[in-house]
């Protein structure tokens, strides 16, 4: 996907989500606008951190099911939580600590998404195709992370 592209698909979602506030409404579009425009994607949603639990939490998601619950630190969702760094991981197999969901996904580029110094998930992104995600793509979807998190109120 062009870099252009991707700055229009940040303008749908700022454009979609303008005048709602709704958390899981929210969530759940974005993973929708990123699965149905992004090419290349067998997955595309959002891991949840759970405070209670310490855990992130399969949040709203395009794609096949999924792996309910990840460790902080553990795989690449976790990585990127605990290290608050986006991954983008050209052979998932080759990642030492991968959690395999979907054994087709072969490419992976998480996001931690934190707001006002609160740490909330990670956007999750899977790909079947080995080194999918560009450098141009982690920032146009670290932008699209932006976006959506200037969306959502967030408070713990």
């Amino acid at each position: 996907m062009t870099t252009s592209a991707l700055s229009l698909l940040n303008q749908q979602l700022d454009a979609l989500l303008t005048d709602e506030r709704d958390t899981i409404a929210n969530l759940a579009n974005a993973s929708a606008l990123l699965k149905q425009t992004v090419p290349d994607l067998n997955w595309a949603g959002f891991y949840l951190y759970d405070d209670n639990k310490d855990e992130l939490v399969l949040g709203p998601f395009q794609g096949n099911v999924a792996c309910m619950h990840i460790k902080i630190g553990r795989g690449v969702c976790g990585t990127a939580y605990a290290e608050q760094s986006t991954q983008r991981i050209a052979n998932v197999h080759a990642f030492a600590d991968h959690i395999a969901c979907d054994a087709a996904s072969n490419a992976e580029l998480v996001i931690p998404l934190t707001k006002d110094n609160v740490q909330f998930g990670v956007l999750d992104l899977d790909s079947p195709t080995l080194n999918r995600f560009t450098e141009a793509d982690q920032k146009e979807l670290e932008t699209f992370a932006g976006v959506l998190m200037s969306h959502l109120d967030i408070t713990r």
